[in-house]
């Protein structure tokens, strides 16, 4: 665990972190870029870790802070993981570990996903993680005990 970074509910990755000009940054894989470690891009970079490590998805096929516009507002997605057609099947909203995981939150995501029609849904705060399956048919969700594998985001 790196020094005042909360312990995560996610197995430990090696991260790429630096000082730089006086402020804390980690390395981000999937744009390849530093960024200022601020506790929500603490959680952001040990979900993509989660999600490429252990749940398969190829970083590739990951997108972070995609922009999106929503009632003529710019909005940017946390994560968005995409089909090999480039289709968008998993959509991620990340919170720092200390910010409570509430409907408010799941109201953000929703509002994201109007846009997006993705079929999963993920928020975490790196300590509790939803995720759901949406139903657009039957105009329902259903919460999942884990993050699907990425080969089962197309069934």
């Amino acid at each position: 665990m790196i020094e005042n970074m909360q312990q995560l509910n996610l197995p430990e990755y090696p991260l790429r972190l630096r000082e730089n000009e006086g402020r804390r940054e980690i390395f981000d894989s999937i744009r390849r870029l530093w960024v200022v470690l601020t506790p929500e891009e603490w959680v952001r970079q040990n979900i993509v870790r989660y999600l490429v490590t252990d749940k398969n998805m190829p970083a590739m096929l990951i997108a972070i802070e995609k922009s999106l516009t929503l009632n003529s507002l710019t909005k940017r997605t946390d994560i968005l993981v995409h089909s090999r057609q480039g289709k968008p099947l998993l959509l991620v909203e990340c919170k720092a570990p200390q910010v409570a995981i509430t409907r408010k939150v799941f109201e953000q995501i929703g509002r994201y996903n109007l846009a997006l029609q993705v079929k999963y849904l993920l928020v975490t705060n790196g300590l509790q993680h939803y995720c759901a399956r949406i139903d657009w048919e039957k105009q329902r969700f259903d919460f999942l005990p884990e993050v699907p594998q990425y080969s089962q985001l197309e069934d």
